[in-house]
């Protein structure tokens, strides 16, 4: 039916919109809208002219793949066209592709293959005769920029593929992405140097490719993940079917995302994307969802494309992990060390499926550095990240009404006058005894400490009662004292008593973590325990004796001995010693060499021979050390049944991985240099 007068002027100017937010993402790679919004755009204008027919125009955007190459770089016509996707966010949408598919099918099954979606930059790369002739950008979809000499910088792409086996002349199609390690070290030296920070990695992935200086290009690590054969023709055939296809991709040496799966049913599919919905925050890359594609090509030949978009195959996307909204004020808590904390008061805005109200701002000169004023349109993500944060200001957004933040002169809390030291980051409050403070301290003790029931509010009202003022004052609480607080009843408070009884014995590690000392995090607690074997030693150690552990700089040093140079610490150690909270690292049994010395191993899921605690007694008892998170420093992962983002986190960074055997055999082996045997 012809269209009435609002739908048209609705129609232009979400096409004048989505144009506009086309050429900043795509051309100027500096987005000013979430993908969350621009995908609720592109949906209303493709309902609109689902409805009314004759507003279908062949400029539209829903027309169109991305946008017009830029004239700097040469154009390149695509030989096939790069297809965009139909979006599904739910089981439901799905389930309607399916549903599209198999009528189209009449009825009849097929395989499918699911391919994490890479929020990185599309690209096509030409071979002759098993050489790189060209590589180009998606561009629209029919024409894209000649970035061939940037694509030769990146090591993942060969330059040179075996002939045998190879047709003469192909395509292959991949996603260039930048690793979020990479990412963040490219935006820590612009900081540096004062240039405009990059706002995520796909942007600084396609920033550096279309760059006009493949030098730049060669110094910002990227990397990519093939994802298709765009079309091959002579030399000898490739199979019939995606998987096979990438499979003899990755022979001839293409690099290939290793979670790819393929999926014998639709309900399989469902579940890969949900397992990576929780799972990608473990990831190096970021990823936006899955490419759910059928798998032979025979059926995808019969089911053909429907405009831009291919009918047989769709993309999930996962919630936003960014969104944007406004910055309504920004407030400031008080850490346990003191730290002046700013965080961003927000209105509320989903992402990651969450509503976000508020989220960090890390310090003032992060904040300077990024330039966000209070009243800014900001762009908000959780990409990985438990505890939300600002990304930066949507600059295009300002009315100049917006103001610039300023960190109080005084504490919030306890009114004292704040000093920043310099070369630090961080505002801080001097008043060790600062009601926020103690608070804090106090959670972070009884966490460390696994006192279960002392939470945020119990510690709350412990200090509000005025019945600890410190974290040691916990070992002399009273059955009676308990219970004069609210909503504690006799088995809570028992069992309250009992958790801090039996915190006693944990290990001295997690006593030098609990006291809260500046830069001293789990593992350098490890490394001190290990080395000093009891606090007494620790208190009386030098700078250069603590620089003598590995792994010790400095700042950590120094941090440790002012730590037991003042005295309302040094009371409460000495009041955890009275209380008979353990002060010594437990011998070890294992005398004489100690082969795992200086290794550091990550135990993950369920072991058969283990539990948790006693893989990692094993471990320290070797002179290794238990870690709890992956990092590059990492020499082992011990991976047992259900391993989650750990195990993907070590095959990102190429950490070893031990299944529970190997894991034996290798404690057997040190054991035996030892001198005892398993």
């Amino acid at each position: 039916m012809p269209a009435d007068p609002a739908a048209v002027e609705r129609v232009k100017q979400l096409r004048e919109q989505i144009n506009h937010y086309n050429y900043r993402y795509y051309v100027l790679d500096s987005p000013v809208v979430s993908d969350a919004e621009y995908d609720a755009l592109m949906r209303e204008l493709k309902e609109l002219e689902a409805r009314y027919s004759d507003l279908v125009t062949s400029d539209s955007p829903t027309q169109r793949v991305g946008a017009p190459p830029l004239a700097e770089f040469g154009v390149v016509t695509h030989r096939v066209p790069l297809l965009s996707l139909a979006n599904a966010f739910s089981d439901e949408d799905l389930d309607a592709w399916h549903q599209r598919a198999s009528k189209l099918l009449d009825g009849r099954a097929f395989d499918i293959v699911c391919e994490l979606k890479i929020d990185g930059l599309a690209i096509a790369l030409v071979y002759e005769d098993g050489m790189l002739k060209q590589g180009a950008t998606r561009g629209d979809g029919l024409q894209g920029e000649d970035v061939t000499p940037n694509l030769r910088t990146i090591k993942s792409i060969p330059l040179a593929v075996p002939v045998d086996g190879a047709p003469r002349r192909f395509e292959v199609r991949g996603e260039v992405y930048m690793p979020r390690t990479s990412f963040r070290r490219l935006n820590e030296e612009r900081a540096r140097q004062g240039q405009p920070l990059f706002a995520n990695p796909r942007n600084s992935a396609a920033g550096s490719v279309r760059q006009l200086d493949s030098r730049i290009t060669a110094e910002r690590r990227l990397d990519i993940f093939v994802y298709a054969l765009g079309w091959a023709e002579g030399g000898s055939p490739m199979p019939d079917n995606h998987w096979e296809t990438m499979r003899r991709l990755k022979q001839m040496g293409f690099k290939l995302n290793p979670n790819s799966r393929q999926c014998r049913s639709l309900d399989e599919a469902k579940a890969y994307c949900c397992e990576w919905g929780e799972k990608r925050a473990g990831l190096d890359y970021d990823t936006d969802g899955v490419v759910v594609k059928a798998n032979p090509f025979s059926v995808q030949g019969q089911l053909g494309a429907v405009g831009r978009e291919p009918r047989w195959a769709t993309a999930y996307k996962f919630p936003a992990e960014q969104a944007v909204t406004l910055l309504k004020d920004i407030g400031v808590n008080v850490g346990r060390t003191g730290s002046l904390n700013p965080y961003a008061i927000l209105e509320p805005v989903r992402v990651s499926g969450v509503t976000v109200k508020q989220a960090t701002l890390h310090n003032e000169d992060d904040i300077r550095r990024k330039d966000i004023r209070v009243g800014d349109w900001v762009v908000v993500e959780r990409a990985g990240e438990v505890i939300p944060q600002v990304v930066g200001p949507v600059l295009d957004r300002r009315t100049g009404q917006e103001r610039e933040f300023r960190m109080p002169e005084t504490c919030p809390e306890c009114g004292a006058r704040v000093v920043k030291s310099e070369g630090e980051a961080m505002t801080r409050c001097p008043n060790t005894a600062c009601p926020a403070q103690l608070y804090e301290s106090l959670r972070h003790f009884a966490g460390v400490m696994e006192i279960e029931g002392a939470g945020d509010v119990l510690c709350a009202q412990l200090l509000e009662k005025g019945l600890v003022k410190d974290a040691a004052d916990l070992y002399a609480l009273t059955q009676e004292q308990l219970l004069t607080l609210e909503r504690m009843g006799d088995k809570l408070a028992t069992k309250v008593l009992a958790q801090i009884e039996g915190s006693k014995t944990r290990p001295l590690a997690r006593l030098i973590f609990a006291l809260g000392i500046r830069h001293v995090g789990e593992r350098i607690a490890e490394l001190l325990a290990q080395h000093f074997g009891g606090i007494e030693a620790l208190a009386a150690a030098s700078v250069d004796d603590i620089m003598k552990v590995p792994d010790i700089g400095p700042a950590i040093a120094e941090s440790v001995v002012a730590y037991f140079r003042e005295p309302r610490n040094l009371r409460v150690v000495k009041k955890l010693r009275e209380a008979g909270v353990r002060m010594r690292e437990e011998a070890s049994g294992v005398t004489g060499p100690r082969p795992l010395a200086g290794k550091t191993f990550v135990v993950t899921g369920t072991l058969d021979a283990f539990s948790r605690d006693s893989a990692e007694a094993a471990i320290k008892g070797l002179g290794g050390t238990a870690g709890s998170s992956v990092s590059r420093k990492t020499d082992y992962v011990v991976v047992g049944r259900d391993a989650g983002s750990k195990l993907e986190k070590a095959k990102v960074l190429g950490v070893k991985v031990l299944n529970e055997a190997e894991f034996l055999e290798l404690l057997r082996q040190a054991e035996a240099r030892t001198g005892k045997g398993r």
